[in-house]
This record gives structure tokens, C-alpha cells and sequence, in this order.
């Protein structure tokens, strides 16, 4: 089968992807076997290709936003499934007893300790697939596999009530499919945000105001997610707050945090939260909403020869939305 390898971690720029020909994988027991049909391109993606995560294997297959059918394994033939970044969790250590899969001692990671998606096959264990609704196309579904499913477990995170005025702070594929779901809970959107198409993104979707990065929105926010890895961001969504607000970072990787003032920033409690990985049961709830709210996503398509070309207009900003590799 034809595959995107990561060899060695570097810059986008310099191709590090090489599009090649390997053995396709077989579904060992408790696995299936996927034909891929549609792989989203994430900004953590970004992070296994340059290195920002350590290598923990010397060649991989990138991808965790898979959406495949089954052609092997232990589900129903032609079953069409969705893989997300948890690839498994060891379901003994206390995090798993307590319902904290994503907090797992011992997980495994799509695209990252395990070979994801950015080819025409992918092996998955079968418990760690999630069904698709039947209203999600191949290219509607893929992006949601994290970009949507993260996003939705930062809104969690965060606390948000119906009703309350929430901020985005960043635009990308991410935040664009959280502002869908905060208007279906008849929420206020204030989003802050480099890049003038961002800009317009945000503005075209409903928001109820849109800002630069360093704007402050007119009014005091309930609650904040940041979706730059950059400490500057969380501090200009943490002075944005109410007394009493909460800032989620959803970031698996964050460049530093600044020294902020303490009595005019964080005293009031007003709280910051990391988002970390998802569970299986947010992968499900936010499926079915998605599919309830006719969710849909900016997508722009690139083939798997072009996976290089995909996160490096990722790491540019020059996609609107989403992108997803075809194979």
C-alpha cells in the first residue's frame, strides 16, 4: 500500500514526508482493519512531524482522524468507523477505573506510537473505534475525529452553561466547529484571532465578535478556550475573564508560559485548565451532535501525495477550515 512515512522529524518545508510503498497491516486479534477513506490533518500532526514530540519510534504513518471501513478484523465487514488520537489505554491504572481514560498511565496514540492514517490502510483496535451516523459524509466526519472532538471536550473542560458569553482565541480547525455547537446552546462568541481570512471565517459563521489576537472582546468573558500552543494567548483570554471564569488551553504542546500579574489576572477565581486527550464517550456525544446540528465543516482536499504540502499550508495558515488527505 502506499503511505506518508516519517523517518526522522524536521521542518514541513523540507518535505519530510516520504510517500512510499510498505506492507500493508492485518488486524491482529481485538483489531480491525481499515480501508482509509478520509484522514484529517492536525495541528498535532504538526508537532509528531517536526519533533516538538518526541520521536518514540523510528518510522511511523502520521494521522489520527481516520474514517475507514472495516475490511478485516473483529467488527462487520464493511462497517464504517471513525479512529481518534486515543488509539487504546491499558483500562487497569486508576485514571481508567475512575472513567479518566484520557488521563490513562499507559496510552497509545494514533499517528504517534501506533501507525494512524495517512494512507490507503491503518489497523485500530476494535474497542476504540467509533461508529459513524449515517448523516456525516467521509469528508464531514474526519475533521471532527479530533479537531471537533477535542474542541467539544474544551467546552466541557471550560464549563460552559447555555447561554454564557464564551471566548475562542485562535480560528482554526478547532475553534471553527466549537462556534456551531456554542450557537446550538444559544451562546455569546467572541473570538480573538491572527489572520484576516480567520478574520472572515469567524465573522461568515456567526460570531458575535471578532477580534485580532491582541483585541481584548468588549465584555467580560464566563469562559475562555485558547487553540494557539502560545502562553501569550492563555494570558490574553485570562485577562478576559469575569471573577469566576475559566480558561481552557487546548493544546497537547505550548511554547512557554509568561509571567503574568497575579492580582489583576488570576485573583477572583478565575481558573486555568489543560485539556488533555478525549474519552471514547466524547468522541460518541459529540458525533451524535454533530450530526443532530447538521454540523459541517470548511474541508479543503489534498491527495496523499500531497500530505507534506497539507501541514505546511497547516503551519502557514492558509486553510480556512480543515484539511483532509484522500488516499
Amino acid at each position: 500500500m502506499k503511505a506518508a512515512i516519517l523517518t526522522a522529524p524536521a521542518p514541513v518545508a523540507s518535505r519530510p514526508l516520504a510517500i512510499s510503498e510498505v506492507p500493508q497491516p492485518s488486524a491482529a486479534p481485538g483489531q480491525v482493519l481499515l480501508r482509509v477513506s478520509a484522514c484529517g490533518v492536525c495541528r498535532t500532526d504538526l508537532h509528531v512531524v517536526e519533533g516538538e514530540l518526541k520521536p518514540v519510534r523510528e518510522r511511523v504513518i502520521p494521522g489520527h482522524q481516520i474514517v475507514g471501513e472495516v475490511v478485516g478484523g473483529d467488527l462487520p465487514m464493511g462497517t464504517r468507523v471513525g479512529v481518534t488520537w486515543m488509539a487504546g489505554t491499558d483500562g487497569t491504572c486508576p485514571y481508567c477505573l475512575r472513567g479518566e481514560e484520557n488521563l490513562c498511565d499507559a496510552p497509545s496514540f494514533t499517528g504517534y506510537t501506533v501507525d494512524g492514517g495517512y494512507a490507503e490502510y491503518a489497523a485500530a483496535r476494535a474497542d476504540f473505534v467509533t461508529p459513524l451516523p449515517d448523516a456525516l459524509d467521509d469528508l464531514t466526519a474526519a475533521p471532527l475525529l479530533c479537531a471537533g472532538i477535542i474542541g467539544f471536550r474544551s467546552l466541557r473542560v471550560a464549563g460552559v452553561q447555555p447561554g454564557e458569553r464564551v471566548g475562542l482565541f485562535g480560528f482554526g480547525a478547532s475553534a471553527h466547529l466549537a462556534l456551531p455547537v456554542l450557537h446550538a446552546w444559544k451562546c455569546e462568541v467572541y473570538v480573538a484571532t491572527r489572520g484576516e481570512s480567520h478574520r472572515k471565517l469567524a465573522a461568515s459563521l456567526g460570531a458575535d465578535w471578532v477580534g485580532a489576537e491582541r483585541d481584548r472582546p468588549p465584555v467580560p468573558l464566563d469562559r475562555a478556550i485558547t487553540f494557539a500552543p502560545s502562553g501569550d494567548v492563555v494570558v490574553a483570554a485570562l485577562a478576559s475573564l469575569r471573577k469566576g471564569g475559566v480558561v481552557a488551553i487546548n493544546a497537547i504542546h505550548l511554547d512557554h508560559m509568561p509571567e503574568f500579574d497575579y492580582d489583576t489576572l488570576l485573583w477572583g477565581e478565575r481558573q486555568i485548565r489543560s485539556v488533555a486527550n478525549v474519552t471514547r464517550a466524547d468522541a460518541r456525544d459529540f458525533l451524535q451532535l454533530a450530526a443532530s446540528v447538521k454540523l459541517r465543516p470548511r474541508v479543503t482536499v489534498f491527495t496523499l501525495d500531497q500530505a507534506n504540502e497539507a501541514l505546511l499550508a497547516l503551519k502557514r495558515d492558509l486553510i480556512d477550515g480543515a484539511a483532509v488527505i484522500v488516499p
